[in-house]
């Protein structure tokens, strides 16, 4: 836990944090879930941490170097303050949360790429609107529909082909009316085979090819 400014680094390496089953069934800090159902719970300063963090370790999948007080100012917080300090608060609260693991002596940031589906407790917890939109939010009309499946899939890989990134994906089939969960699936589907085929085309050499 970073206790206090003289005692933070000014930089920190952040790495994945990897969880077999959250990294299964979580949601991105960047998806419609979390914006809608996480925000209330975790405060907007720190689902907009996680969101930055996510970002940047889909750009750097093994870690980056993060300046506390160049994120500090791009958030809008300060560092003043002692322990108190906005930004210290943030990063403080997603510890509670299991989101990420501080080691100031190493001066390494863990974190998670996705956060875990609510609790029962925590849903208790949201307003009645709310409560009534995660019930819907979990039950898939469509779920057992294979054709509407494979079309969402097809989709949301022909977006991330076209240059748009996770978020935007998922927002887009969205707003074409594929139910929440189908979305997210079809999008973390088509992420992995977008990765992988990114990843082989760029192992790709002339000298693989006999007819070339």
């Amino acid at each position: 836990m970073l206790v206090a400014v003289s005692d933070a680094p000014h930089h920190l390496t952040v790495r994945p944090w990897p969880d077999s089953v959250l990294d299964e069934v979580g949601h991105d800090p960047r998806s419609p879930y979390v914006e809608r159902f996480w925000l209330g719970v975790l405060g907007p300063s720190s689902v907009v941490f996680m969101r930055r963090l996510a970002s940047e370790l889909e750009s750097n999948p093994s870690g980056f170097e993060l300046s506390l007080a160049d994120t500090a100012k791009t958030l809008g917080l300060g560092m003043k303050g002692g322990r108190n300090s906005p930004f210290l608060r943030t990063i403080n609260r997603c510890e509670q949360f299991r989101l990420v693991h501080v080691d100031v002596g190493d001066n390494v940031l863990l974190a998670r790429r996705k956060l875990p589906p609510l609790t029962r407790g925590q849903i208790t917890k949201l307003p009645e609107p709310l409560q009534v939109q995660h019930r819907e939010w979990q039950e898939d009309p469509a779920r057992h529909d294979e054709r509407q499946r494979v079309r969402a899939r097809r989709l949301a890989l022909s977006l991330l082909e076209l240059g748009e990134d996770v978020e935007a994906t998922e927002r887009q089939l969205h707003r074409w009316r594929f139910h929440p969960l189908a979305a997210r699936e079809a999008t973390a589907w088509a992420w992995r085979r977008h990765s992988d085929a990114l990843a082989a085309a760029e192992a790709w050499s002339p000298d693989d090819n006999p007819a070339a």
